[in-house]
């Protein structure tokens, strides 16, 4: 059986990609012989492990909507799945860095968006599993395939930065909402009715303002207008 070690040295955003993504810089090591390989076909699973960084009061309010108050997080912050990704090793011996890819969302209706965008700063903690198929070369026997084991893990601290950095490099300042069809078209209606130019203007005109200003009444109080 193969013995294999993996390590993210580190990551980077693609900044020609059709939609958002991270290159894990990944490095994968024979631990007792070396064999030769002749590829491997990788699948991974990213999970977030949310219990793993302290959060500040800022964060902690923006994380309401996923973990509920911090008086529940003993129940709630648990590791949940990010993505599934895979890469086709090419051929080494000793040891290889190689590039896994990893697909990004600004969709707000997937958590792991929702937990990337609460955080301001510091790292995510990521727990990488690994699993796949060994093809390599036995002299005198040709060529023999295994499988990695299920236990193949290893652990990453992405940088918040980096992620925020990715989502401005393709969605410069802009963010993406997914709504439901029947209120989409009630919003549509509303711009088209009053002849609101752009969606921002649209939204705008629905939020209450944020800083009220007090008028002048001719009753016993202050009176605000929204």
């Amino acid at each position: 059986m193969h013995e294999l070690s993996f390590q993210v040295e580190h990551a980077e955003a693609a900044p020609f990609a059709a939609a958002p993504l991270l290159m894990f810089k990944l490095r994968i090591s024979q631990e007792v012989e070396s064999v030769p390989i002749h590829s491997i076909a990788l699948r991974c699973q990213i999970r977030i492990d949310p219990a793993r960084r302290r959060y500040d009061a800022p964060e902690r309010e923006r994380l309401l909507d996923l973990f509920d108050t911090p008086d529940r997080w003993s129940q709630t912050l648990r590791p949940m799945l990010w993505t599934h990704t895979s890469a086709v090793v090419p051929a080494f011996v000793d040891s290889i860095v190689t590039d896994l890819p990893v697909p990004c969302t600004f969709d707000f209706n997937v958590a792991a968006t929702k937990y990337f965008y609460a955080l301001e700063n510091s790292e995510v903690p990521l727990s990488l599993l690994f699993s796949g198929t060994i093809f390599h070369e036995i002299e005198g026997a040709g060529l023999q395939v295994a499988q990695i084991p299920w236990e193949k893990e290893a652990d990453f601290r992405l940088p918040v930065a980096l992620w925020k950095e990715m989502m401005e490099l393709y969605y410069p300042n802009c963010a993406w909402l997914c709504l439901r069809k029947d209120v989409f078209d009630r919003l549509y209606q509303f711009k088209s009715r009053h002849r609101l130019p752009t969606w921002e203007q649209a939204i705008e005109h629905l939020l209450p303002s944020q800083n009220p200003k007090p008028q002048p009444s001719a009753g016993n109080g202050p009176s605000f207008v929204r």
